[in-house]
């Protein structure tokens, strides 16, 4: 029974039914329509309940979203009052030439008051639900979200290096070592600064865009060092406003890891191309490599790749949009992600 409720507490289109269902109720009780024992009635009935839906309706989606959230409340009550004089006189007309006169004078036969009150009546019993709802999922989407927050920080501190980016970095050091021997000790260092990097943002919820990416291109030049002219790799990253945005620390490091992971086990010419667009808080991430034919077996558990898209359902719910394709002989991994702005984030801001 509780599963039930959650359910429908969870479900946008089962609330929405829900809350149809009782304003249609209150509506058909608070005017007596069952008086009227007759199709034409209910038609008439069902018609005007319409208008009022459709008045809160269009106050919900356009008035509510847009001058609310601009922070203009005299403006959203002006624009709701214009808007039920306009369906006032709507109703009006309609119920003058289209609607059947029945006896008693039902209610969209009835004067111009009673139908701005009707209008504000029903809206006000429209947005109470919508709203309470809506802060409901709200609440429960940012509890999960902090559960998911203590989670990571659970599990930095039972293990405070990520076993399988571990694993991968130290593979390429070795790799490297063997070939070029001389570039050992500057390797490890920037090794090192990569490692750091992972375990200060486990204690933190968000970092700048900046840093993460600054990861990103790091490891990028340690994956460059390893493969050399082999491998043609491309990165490109541009954005509308430095230091702008944050975002959820070690989040794209799993596509990446698993682009050179895949796509260079070859000893043919591959390539890995990424580009990271921001613009207006909108981040286009586009990540492709190459599928080669003939290449070593690679044993994968796909686990970073399904941790990483169970952060983007917790922590960005609808706010992005992740395909993942394999278009001829090559891989590609396409991210839209809504980033939430910051006016200042030092690194040391971004909790």
């Amino acid at each position: 029974m509780n599963t039930r409720i959650n359910s429908i507490l969870d479900s946008k289109w089962w609330q929405e039914i829900a809350i149809f269902g009782f304003m249609l109720t209150i509506h058909l009780l608070k005017n007596d329509w069952i008086e009227y024992a007759s199709g034409e009635s209910v038609l008439a009935a069902l018609s005007y309940f319409g208008m009022l839906y459709v008045h809160a309706q269009i106050n919900r989606f356009f008035l509510l979203p847009i001058l609310l959230k601009q922070h203009k409340p005299l403006a959203y009550i002006g624009f709701s009052l214009a808007l039920i004089g306009v369906f006032t006189i709507v109703i009006y007309e309609v119920a003058e030439n289209f609607l059947p006169r029945l006896d008693n004078y039902p209610c969209y036969q009835r004067g111009f008051i009673y139908q701005m009150a009707s209008l504000s009546g029903t809206l006000i019993l429209y947005l109470g639900p919508t709203v309470m709802l809506k802060l409901y999922r709200e609440q429960k989407r940012q509890q999960d979200a902090e559960l998911l927050f203590n989670q990571m920080q659970l599990k930095a501190l039972r293990s405070q290096l990520n076993p399988h980016f571990l694993f991968n970095t130290f593979n390429t050091l070795y790799g490297i070592s063997l070939q070029y021997p001389e570039r050992t000790s500057d390797l490890i260092m920037k090794m090192s600064q990569l490692l750091r990097y992972q375990i200060e943002s486990d204690q933190r919820q968000y970092v700048t865009l900046e840093e993460e990416i600054e990861f990103v291109s790091s490891y990028i030049e340690l994956e460059r060092e390893r493969l050399g002219y082999r491998c043609n790799i491309q990165f490109d990253y541009r954005t509308d406003s430095e230091n702008g945005y944050k975002i959820s620390p070690m989040l794209l490091i799993n596509f990446i890891e698993n682009a050179f992971k895949h796509g260079t086990g070859t000893i043919g010419s591959c390539f890995v191309n990424l580009s990271v667009t921001v613009k207006e808080g909108l981040m286009d991430f586009r990540l492709e490599n190459s599928i080669p034919e003939k290449k070593s077996t690679v044993v994968s558990t796909k686990i970073g790749i399904k941790n990483t898209t169970e952060r983007l359902k917790l922590l960005y719910h609808d706010k992005h949009d992740l395909t993942i394709e394999e278009p001829g002989d090559k891989f590609v991994v396409s991210l839209k992600l809504r980033l939430k702005k910051i006016a200042s984030c030092l690194p040391s801001d971004c909790v």
